[in-house]
């Protein structure tokens, strides 16, 4: 991890292999597999890079040559500007030739010293421990300001503890703003643990503080950030990292297409909010709303006579009117209150039903792809040898499996948000709503086949004790055409979502 040579600087010139992932290997290029044919529009076609660590360093070690060179300063110099104007070039060069004098006094990096040592005597006192040291056992930074080294190496060592402040650590002294360069900092610090949680630090500012068009994956434990390149204005973020995590570059959450971050993030804070959505259940099924102050209300004994417990309001657990002495409501009343106090209970539980609709789904669609998933690595780590010994087919030849349960998993990705879409359809617009489900409905059936064939009926064949199986070539073109007929359900799907439905004539007046 470390960047330095042996004197302290960045060895830029260290002439490390170029990591780069290659977009026209299929093997390494960093895209999920399009969805799309190639007649499809123009932002489904972009291209990402999936960064490794060693490329994220050459990318630093480049800017901190550049701007060695344009300012005619060393690399420690550089870094500090750098790490003050966030890795903007652009910026650390604008500023520095507008007035050199203001970005040195404001990054800290000072020409002259504020404390001249040459004036002292052999000794010198040392401005934390207040001991007396030999000159050779003081270090300054471009202050002067004299501290032991022992006193310095804690002083950064607490610091790099402390976090990510630790790049940009100043001059002990309180009135200083001398910052402390990292060639201090990698002769005084020994311990490799601090060594290698500093340029940890150092490495990760690049990403979260500079390029804007790179982000670290989120996966958790992932190394791997993702260069989105030029957006074109694109909406289609969708991205799959080398660690097989696909996530929305744009906002970070799971990949979503093909709905947009809005509508994401408006459904995910939904759920966050209201959805104690098993708590839902049961309260649709066990209480009402108090008339009085809306709470929900438990009816946990056999009288119909209701007080709530947070308003103190007496009703009637039937029809919800005022509950006195004389109360009764065996009658049948007209268009009065308490009819309309019954409809907008109906409303309310009406709406939550409709929310517990989609939520559901949407949740056992997440649920069925993270099965699948542990269901394909079940498939590559045993079954797969085992298919190839009993049906005598190599590996190679039994990738048709393999694509089947990737397309499962895409598509339980998709069908899972098309969920979200249905949710937020204006119900207004009956017609848009009634195409969609048919969409959704045909796309969903044509999956359900797909994952039955590929669960159930291919562990026949893994399982079978007899001969290799006469049906097994049957088998092998059954799931080989559900593939590519469930793939093209859900390609329509997509384009049709992606366009927000803008072929469908919406009729109001219905």
């Amino acid at each position: 991890m470390d960047y330095s040579d042996d004197d302290g600087m960045l060895n830029i010139e260290s002439g490390e292999e170029n990591l780069y992932i290659d977009h026209t290997s299929e093997a390494d290029y960093g895209m999920e597999e399009d969805m799309h044919n190639d007649s499809t529009s123009k932002r489904d076609q972009i291209s990402y890079i999936v960064l490794k660590e060693e490329d994220i360093r050459e990318h630093q070690k480049t800017d901190i040559k550049q701007i060695s060179t344009v300012l005619s300063i060393n690399q420690v110099e550089a870094i500090i500007l750098l790490l003050h104007y966030q890795w903007s070039s652009s910026k650390v060069e604008d500023e520095w030739f507008t007035s050199e004098e203001r970005v040195r006094k404001t990054v800290g990096m000072l020409k002259e010293h504020m404390v001249d040592l040459n004036d002292q005597d052999v000794n010198i006192g040392c401005g934390i421990c207040f001991e007396s040291y030999l000159r050779e056992e003081i270090a300054t930074v471009s202050c002067g300001h004299p501290y032991c080294k022992t006193c310095w190496t804690s002083y950064i060592t607490e610091k790099i503890n402390n976090g990510p402040g630790c790049l940009m650590i100043k001059c002990p002294e309180p009135s200083c703003y001398a910052v402390v360069g990292q060639d201090m900092i990698d002769k005084l610090i020994t311990i490799e643990e601090d060594k290698e949680k500093y340029w940890r630090y150092f490495l990760r500012s690049y990403v979260k503080e500079g390029r804007n068009n790179i982000k670290w994956c989120p996966s958790p434990g992932c190394v791997y950030a993702v260069d989105f390149g030029t957006r074109n204005g694109t909406e289609n973020y969708d991205v799959t990292c080398l660690c097989s995590y696909d996530f929305c570059w744009n906002c970070s959450e799971d990949a979503h297409r093909p709905v947009n971050c809005d509508m994401v993030s408006k459904w995910i804070t939904k759920n966050t909010k209201d959805n104690e959505s098993k708590n839902t259940t049961w309260i649709l099924a066990n209480t009402k709303l108090c008339p009085n102050c809306n709470c929900h209300i438990e009816k946990n004994q056999g009288c119909n006579r209701m007080t709530c417990s947070i308003c103190n309001h007496s009703f009637c657990w039937i029809c919800l009117c005022p509950y006195d002495g004389g109360h009764t409501c065996h009658k049948f009343e007209g268009d009065d209150e308490t009819k309309i106090k019954r409809k907008r209970a109906k409303r309310v539980k009406r709406t939550i039903d409709r929310y517990m609709h989609y939520y559901v789904r949407w949740a056992n669609n997440q649920s069925s792809r993270l099965n699948a998933m542990e269901d394909l690595k079940e498939l590559q780590a045993v079954q797969l040898e085992k298919l190839s010994v009993k049906q005598c087919f190599s590996q190679t030849q039994l990738q048709f499996t393999v694509d089947a349960w990737l397309q499962i998993i895409e598509c339980r990705r998709v069908l899972k948000w098309t969920y979200a879409y249905g949710y937020y359809i204006p119900r207004e617009e009956r017609t848009k709503k009634q195409f969609f489900e048919y969409l959704q409905g045909e796309a969903e059936v044509g999956l359900e086949r797909l994952h039955h064939c590929a669960e159930e009926e291919l562990q026949h064949f893994v399982d079978e004790t007899d001969d290799p199986s006469t049906d097994f070539d049957d088998f092998r073109k059954k799931l080989i055409g559900l593939t590519k007929v469930t793939k093209t359900y859900f390609e329509n799907l997509v384009k049709a979502l992606e366009n927000d439905l803008a072929d469908v004539a919406v009729d109001d007046s219905k």
